[in-house]
C-alpha cells in the first residue's frame, strides 16, 4: 500500500481498526521507551548503589526540561502535518517536515550548550545535594553533549507517525531500547563506567536510530520526504508548529517545576533516599503512563485527520475508544501498585530502607490511576484538534493549579506524608475538571451538529 493511500484511509477505514493499527505500534514503542529510565535505574541501583539512584532521579526533571523544547517541535509539527494531510495540502506538510529538521537542529544545539555552561547551579536548583551532585553531573554532561540527537530522534519519530508510518516509528524505538540494554551491559556491567555508562548508552542508541529515520525520509518515493527547498524556516509554519506545540511544552515545563519542588520537599522532610524512592515510584508509573501516551499517539493522526476533513462522528468515536483503553491500562497499574509494590521496588535496589520507602511511594503515587487515563486522553484530544487554549489549561491544571499548592500546604501539617498525599489529591481534582470541560465541549459539538443537519435538510427542500 502506498503512503498516500494509507493517509486517505484515516478518513474511510473503520475507526476501531485504525486505532488498533496506529496505537499498537505506538504502545509497543512507548512501552519500550519507558524501559529507558527503568533499565538505567536498575543497572545503576544494583551496580553503583542507592545514592546513585537518587542522583539519577535528580536528572529526570532536568531531562524533561530540555526535552520540553523537542516535544514542542515534535508534537506541534506532527499534529499540524496530520491536519494538513487531512486537508490534502501535501506541499505544506512537506515544508513542515523540513522546518521540523531545522528547528530541532537549532534548539537542540542551543539548549544543550546553554545547560552545559550552567550545569552545577541547575542541578542544585533541581534538588541535588553534595552527596548526589557528582552522580547527576556525570550523567547530564553526556546527555547534554548529545542533546541535538535526542531532539531530532524524538521529533522524527513523531513525524513518522503523522506520515502514516507507525510501524517504522515503533521499530526505531524498539531498536533504541535494545541497543540501550546491550550498551548498558557493556558500559556499566563489564567496563564499570558507572552512571556515565548509562548516559553513553542512551545517546549512542538514539543517534543510531536517528540515522535510520533520516534514511527513511530520504526516500523520494514517499509522500513526505526530505529534499531541497523545505528547510528554510517560514514564519507561518513555525507559528503553527509552535502554536500547537506550546501545550506539551508547557506541560513538560510544569512537570519539571513540580518535580524540582517535589525533590526539594522530599529532601527537606525525608532526605536523599526519599528522592530515590520517588524516582523508583515514577519509574513504575511511567510504564503505564507511556502505554496511555501510545494510545494517544495512535489517536492523534486519526483525530487530527478527521477534524481536518470535518468528519466529526469519526473523530469522537476514536476519542471514546481511546478513553476506554486508557482507563483499562491505568486500572491494571493501580492493581499492581496495590498488590505487589515490594516486588517492583526490589527490581531497583536491595537496600531495605529504600525498598520500604519505595513501597509507600508506589502505592500513593498510583492510587488514583483509574481516573488519570481519562484526563490524559481528553487533554491530548484538544491538542490534536488545535484547541490550544483548552489543552494548555488542562495540561497546567493538575500541576500548577492543584499539585503545587498541595505541595506547599500539606507538608506543613503532615510532614513527609503531606508531600506524598499531594499526588492523589491533584490527580482526582484534575480528572474532575477534565470531565467538566469535555462535557461542555460535547454539548457545544452536539448543538453545532444539530444546526448543521437542520441547515442541510432546509437546503434539500
Amino acid at each position: 500500500m502506498d503512503n498516500k493511500k494509507a493517509t486517505l484511509e484515516l478518513g474511510t477505514k473503520p475507526v476501531g481498526k485504525l486505532l488498533v493499527q496506529y496505537a499498537t505500534p505506538a504502545i509497543i514503542a512507548m512501552t519500550a521507551s519507558s524501559l529507558y529510565n527503568i533499565i538505567d535505574r536498575i543497572f545503576i541501583g544494583q551496580v553503583v548503589g542507592p545514592l546513585a539512584i537518587s542522583g539519577l532521579a535528580i536528572t529526570f526533571p532536568f531531562m524533561n526540561l530540555t526535552g520540553a523544547f523537542g516535544a514542542a517541535i515534535g508534537v506541534g509539527s506532527s499534529t499540524a502535518i496530520s491536519v494538513k494531510l487531512g486537508q490534502k495540502d501535501y506541499q505544506t506538510a512537506e515544508n513542515m517536515l523540513g522546518n521540523t529538521v531545522t528547528l530541532n537542529l537549532i534548539i537542540g544545539l542551543s539548549v544543550g550548550l546553554l545547560c552545559l555552561i550552567f550545569l552545577d547551579p541547575i542541578l542544585k536548583f533541581f534538588g541535588a545535594s553534595d552527596q548526589t551532585l557528582p552522580y547527576a553531573r556525570d550523567f547530564m554532561q553526556i546527555i547534554l553533549a548529545g542533546n541535538v540527537f535526542s531532539h531530532m530522534y524524538f521529533g522524527m519519530n513523531a513525524v513518522l507517525r503523522a506520515a502514516s508510518k507507525p510501524k517504522q516509528a515503533m521499530f526505531a524505538t524498539i531498536f533504541t531500547v535494545a541497543m540501550n540494554i546491550l550498551l548498558d551491559v557493556i558500559f556499566i556491567w563489564w567496563w564499570h563506567w558507572g552512571i556515565r555508562g548509562a548516559a553513553f548508552a542512551t545517546m549512542i542508541s538514539q543517534a543510531l536510530a536517528l540515522v535510520w529515520q533520516m534514511h527513511l525520509f530520504a526516500d523520494k518515493g514517499q509522500l513526505l520526504h526530505l529534499k531541497r527547498g523545505i528547510y528554510r524556516l517560514k514564519g507561518n509554519l513555525v507559528k503553527m508548529i509552535v502554536g500547537i506545540g506550546v501545550s506539551p511544552f508547557l506541560m513538560n515545563v510544569c512537570a519539571c517545576i513540580i518535580v524540582i519542588f517535589m525533590n526539594n520537599q522530599l529532601v527537606s522532610y525525608g532526605g536523599d533516599l526519599s528522592v530515590g524512592s520517588y524516582g523508583i515510584a515514577n519509574g513504575i508509573a511511567t510504564v503505564f503512563i507511556m502505554v496511555v501516551m501510545g494510545i494517544n499517539q495512535g489517536m492523534q493522526p486519526i483525530a487530527g485527520y478527521n477534524y481536518g476533513s470535518q468528519q466529526t462522528d469519526r473523530m469522537m468515536r476514536v476519542v471514546r475508544l481511546a478513553i476506554y483503553g486508557a482507563t483499562a491500562v491505568m486500572t491494571v497499574g493501580w492493581l499492581i501498585a496495590m498488590l505487589i509494590p515490594e516486588y517492583c521496588a526490589r527490581l531497583f535496589t536491595t537496600d531495605d530502607t529504600l525498598v520500604a520507602l519505595s513501597v509507600k511511594a508506589i502505592r500513593i503515587n498510583q492510587v488514583m490511576f483509574p481516573v488519570i487515563g481519562f484526563q490524559m486522553v481528553v487533554t491530548n484530544f484538544f491538542q490534536c484538534i488545535g484547541k490550544v487554549k483548552i489543552s494548555i489549561f488542562l495540561s497546567l491544571s493538575r500541576q500548577l493549579l492543584f499539585l503545587l499548592p498541595c505541595l506547599v500546604v500539606l507538608p506543613r501539617f503532615f510532614g513527609i506524608d503531606g508531600v506524598w498525599y499531594s499526588l492523589p489529591v491533584s490527580d482526582l481534582t484534575a480528572a474532575t475538571v477534565a470531565a467538566c470541560v469535555m462535557a461542555v465541549y460535547m454539548k457545544k459539538l452536539n448543538h453545532q451538529y444539530k444546526e448543521a443537519s437542520h441547515g442541510t435538510q432546509e437546503d434539500n427542500h
